[in-house]
């Protein structure tokens, strides 16, 4: 295995020198999101610079590459952005569906809504949205959306919400009853009416909260299933439910900005990451699973047995894959969602 690896490397160094492949890379991604480990690799196999931009929220990235005069190369956007990324005309049809490492992507990820047949983005990783608990504060049932909308004393004035706003109003929506994109004024309203009452329980709506439920600062939270397992990881006491009213199961994808600069080196880099062992180092380092088939043995055994990324058949029944929501919805979303803020 390490001789076959040796070659590997020294072809991809070949072919990195054959096409000139130097200077940089500039990444614009989620925070505490990306592998140094698999950053460190694809720079010494291909002798380039990389530089990564941090972000808390689709939105944010969004407004930042609408705005221009960027200076990035690749975004991370998940995959309920991303046509709206490319009917904007900001993404750059790159064509994985024809570089060579594309033979590994799970066929299931190929052909998604949001980029059938993937001409524009590749697999970053996927994961779940839901309820992280500190179960020495709580020792109730966890699988329940009531604990962050309708929360018990003990754990009020101690909920972190997550601000990412389809994931928030995703989970609000079904814990009401109504269906993903709904546009029903009843549902919504209902879901309003919740959601600024319950805002008077949460401490907090922050991105990043690992290390915050690792040292008991928080005792529950609306959250990503890697996030949890991080903390869970330096607290044994931190759990993570997935209601049973509905859940979100999202997946982030890496793409190449129309206007890069350095668009030769995030085409390498789009074909690098959907090696196995090199989508194995995502995984390992944020918590979550990937779209590339062959990268489970090269995964950690905590990451591959953690309950984190494999809840029961039952539970997983209640995962809703997450799509982009038509333009009326959005609307009324993010009217709800800036009421939020205020």
């Amino acid at each position: 295995m390490k001789l076959k690896t040796s070659f590997a490397a020294l072809a991809a160094m070949a072919v990195a020198g054959a096409a000139q492949a130097e200077g940089e890379l500039n990444i614009y991604n989620w925070g505490n999101y990306t592998s140094p480990e698999m950053i460190e690799k694809f720079e010494e196999e291909y002798g380039i610079d990389v530089t990564i931009t941090d972000y808390d929220s689709n939105d944010t990235a969004l407004a930042k590459i609408q705005a221009g005069g960027h200076g990035f190369d690749i975004v991370v956007p998940s995959g309920t952005y991303v046509p709206i990324f490319i009917s904007e005309g900001l993404l750059m049809e790159s064509k994985p569906n024809e570089m060579e490492n594309f033979q590994h992507m799970d066929p299931v990820w190929v052909d998604v809504d949001f980029d059938p047949g993937r001409n524009y983005t590749v697999p970053w990783q996927w994961g779940t949205v839901g309820v992280t608990v500190n179960t020495s504060v709580y020792e109730g049932d966890i699988n329940s959306a009531a604990l962050l909308f309708e929360p018990p004393e003990e754990l009020k004035g101690k909920i972190n919400i997550i601000p990412e706003m389809m994931d928030v109003m995703s989970t609000a929506i079904y814990y009401k009853g109504g269906e993903q994109c709904t546009t029903d004024r009843e549902v919504l309203k209902e879901v309003r009416d919740m959601l600024v009452a319950a805002k008077a329980d949460w401490l907090s709506m922050d991105y990043g909260n690992i290390e915050k439920f690792a040292k008991g600062d928080l005792s529950a939270g609306l959250n990503w299933n890697g996030a949890s397992m991080r903390s869970r990881l330096q607290n044994e006491d931190i759990a993570y439910g997935l209601p049973m009213t509905g859940y979100p199961v999202w997946m982030d994808n890496a793409a190449i900005l129309a206007d890069a600069q350095n668009v030769e080196n995030a085409k390498l880099f789009l074909n690098f990451i959907m090696h196995p062992e090199n989508a194995a180092m995502l995984s390992n380092f944020a918590k979550y699973s990937n779209g590339i088939m062959g990268s489970a043995e090269f995964m950690t055994e905590d990451l591959q047995s953690a309950p984190e990324v494999n809840p029961s058949d039952e539970v997983k029944a209640a995962g809703v894959l997450s799509m982009t929501c038509p333009p009326e919805a959005q609307k009324i979303y993010t009217a709800i969602w800036t009421e939020l803020q205020k």
